[in-house]
C-alpha cells in the first residue's frame, strides 16, 4: 500500500493578512455608507415623485373645479397628457360607477382599485399607494374625488405613474458604490501591503540579527536602538534568553571540563594500578591493597555519579519534595552525631545552637547541612569551633554553619556554589573534594524556595541558608549574595 502524502497548507504571510483585512474592512465600511446613502436617496427620491403625483392630482382637482369636465375634454383632449409628462404616467378621469371620460395610459398599466380621497380632504403623502408592476418596477399610484358642475357633480380623478426612471437612477448609483466599494478595496490593500511591508521591517532585521547568533558569538545581542517600541519588550526578552543561554552554555562547557578532569583521575589511577599489577606475579597483600585502593577510587567514581544524577533530576525536572515542621534541635543532633568521627580526626570542636521549626524536606535536609558541614570539618583550622546555628525569623528559619580556617578570595565567593568549582585546587585534590557539594546545596535551596550565601573575612568563613515558613507564590527566588 502506497503511503499517502497530503499536500503542505502554506499558510498567509503577515503582510498579505493584514492587506486582506484592511482590504475587507475598507470593502464593508464603504459598502455600508453607500447602502446608507443608497437608502436615503430613494427614500428623498420617493418623496419627491409622490409629492409630484399628488401636485398633478391636486391641479387637475383645482382645474376641473370650475369647469364643464365634458366639454373641457372634447375641447382639449391632450391637455391632461401633457400635464401628465411621462409616457408612464396614468391618468383616468370617471364618474363613480361609469366608464371613464378620458383614460390616458401610454404604458398600458393596469388601472388601481383604489378608494379616492374625499374632494373635501386635502391630499397628503399617505394616500399616495405604493405597489410593484410585473417587471418588478415601483409604482405609485393615488385617487381623489374633485367637485364639477356636472352631475353628479363628483368626479374620480385616478393618477399613477411606473417608476422606471427613478429604478435606472437607483441601479447606477447602486452599481458606482458596489464599483468604488471594490476599487477602494483593492487600493486599500495594494497600499496596505507596503505601508505593512514598511511596517514589519524591524521584524525582519530581529529575525535577520537573531539568525546570526550562533554556538560562537552568543555574546553579541540583538540592537534594541532603532526598534519601535512595541517590540522593545519582545527585545529584551531575546536578549535575556541570550543571557541566559550564554551562561548556561558557559557553565556547560565547564561542568563538561570538570567532569572530564574529574573523572580522569580516578580512572588514571585504576588503569595505572591495574596496568602496573598485571606485568608481573604480585604477593597476596600487593593484591589486596591494590584491591582496596581500586575500592577508594571506584567509591568516589560512585559518589560522583550519584551527585551529579542527583542535581540533574533536581534541575531539569519537577522534583516533587515532602516539607514539613522539622524540629531543629533533632536535625543538628543527628547531623553532630554523624560527624563526631571526622572532628576529632582533625581536633575540631562542633557546636550545635538553635531551637524551633523548620519548614523542609527531612531528607533533603540532612544532606544540605552535612555537606556544609564535611566542607566546613574540611577546611577548618585543626583546634578550632565549627558552629551551626538555628535563627527563627518572621519569614522563616535561618541557618548558618561557620568554621575558622584560610580566607576566600572575593572573587570566588560568587561561584562557591557552582559545578566542580574549587576555590584551593591544591587542597581539593589532597582531600579528594568532587566539587559537588555545595551546588547539590544550591539545589536543594532551590527546591525550598529558599536563598542562600557565603561569607568569608578574617579567617571566618560561614555558609547561611533560609527556609521560608511556607512555599511562596511566586516562582522560584535563587539569591546569591557575596
Amino acid at each position: 500500500m502506497k503511503p499517502v502524502i497530503l499536500p503542505v497548507r502554506r499558510q498567509l504571510s503577515l503582510t498579505t493578512r493584514l492587506s486582506l483585512i484592511f482590504a475587507l474592512l475598507s470593502f464593508v465600511i464603504i459598502t455600508l455608507v453607500g447602502f446608507t446613502l443608497y437608502r436615503t436617496l430613494e427614500k428623498q427620491l420617493s418623496i419627491r415623485d409622490d409629492g409630484a403625483l399628488l401636485t398633478r392630482v391636486e391641479q387637475i382637482r383645482t382645474l376641473l373645479r370650475d369647469e364643464d369636465v365634458i366639454n373641457l375634454i372634447h375641447d382639449k383632449p391632450k391637455l391632461f397628457a401633457n400635464m401628465l409628462g411621462n409616457h408612464e404616467a396614468l391618468l383616468v378621469l370617471r364618474f363613480p360607477g361609469q366608464a371613464p371620460l378620458i383614460e390616458v395610459n401610454p404604458g398600458h398599466s393596469p388601472v388601481p382599485n383604489i378608494t379616492p380621497v374625499p374632494a373635501d380632504a386635502d391630499l397628503t403623502l399617505s394616500a399616495v399607494q405604493h405597489s410593484i408592476a410585473e417587471n418588478d418596477t415601483p409604482f405609485i399610484s393615488v385617487s381623489a374625488a374633485a367637485k364639477t358642475s356636472d352631475q353628479p357633480h363628483q368626479l374620480e380623478i385616478i393618477s399613477g405613474r411606473l417608476m422606471t426612471e427613478r429604478t435606472r437612477i437607483l441601479e447606477v448609483y447602486r452599481d458606482q458604490i458596489i464599483l468604488l466599494a471594490l476599487v477602494a478595496a483593492a487600493l486599500t490593500a495594494f497600499l496596505a501591503y507596503f505601508i505593512a511591508r514598511r511596517g514589519l521591517s524591524p521584524l525582519r532585521r530581529l529575525a535577520g540579527q537573531t539568525a546570526e547568533i550562533g554556538i560562537k558569538n552568543l555574546s553579541v545581542r540583538i540592537n534594541n536602538a532603532q526598534a519601535p517600541r512595541e517590540l522593545l519588550a519582545l527585545i529584551d526578552a531575546f536578549n535575556q534568553m541570550l543571557d541566559r543561554l550564554e551562561i548556561s552554555f558557559t557553565q556547560l562547557s565547564q561542568v563538561s571540563a570538570d567532569m572530564a578532569h574529574d573523572l580522569r583521575t580516578p580512572i588514571g589511577n585504576l588503569l595505572g594500578q591495574t596496568e602496573v599489577a598485571l606485568g608481573q606475579r604480585r604477593s597476596v597483600e600487593y593484591y589486596e591493597n591494590l584491591l582496596g585502593s581500586n575500592f577508594e577510587e571506584l567509591l568516589r567514581l560512585s559518589k560522583m555519579t550519584d551527585n551529579m544524577l542527583f542535581l540533574a533530576r533536581a534541575e531539569h525536572a519537577d522534583h516533587a519534595i515532602e516539607r514539613n515542621e522539622l524540629q531543629v534541635e533533632d536535625e543538628f543532633q543527628r547531623v553532630g552525631e554523624y560527624f563526631e568521627g571526622p572532628a576529632d580526626e582533625r581536633d575540631l570542636r562542633v557546636s550545635l545552637s538553635g531551637e524551633g521549626c523548620v519548614w523542609a524536606d527531612a531528607n533533603l535536609l540532612r544532606r544540605a547541612l552535612a555537606n556544609l558541614l564535611a566542607n566546613a570539618i574540611r577546611y577548618a583550622d585543626p583546634g578550632s569551633e565549627v558552629s551551626l546555628l538555628a535563627e527563627q525569623e518572621p519569614g522563616g528559619t535561618r541557618i548558618s554553619v561557620t568554621n575558622h580556617g584560610p580566607t576566600i578570595a572575593p572573587q570566588h565567593l560568587s561561584r562557591l556554589f557552582d559545578r566542580f568549582y574549587r576555590a584551593d585546587i591544591s587542597r581539593s585534590t589532597t582531600t579528594h573534594a568532587s566539587g559537588l557539594g555545595l551546588s547539590i546545596v544550591r539545589s536543594i535551596m532551590g527546591l525550598h524556595q529558599g536563598t542562600w550565601q557565603a561569607s568569608s573575612q578574617d579567617g571566618i568563613t560561614r555558609f547561611t541558608l533560609f527556609f521560608p515558613l511556607k512555599k511562596p507564590a511566586s516562582g522560584l527566588k535563587n539569591v546569591n549574595r557575596e
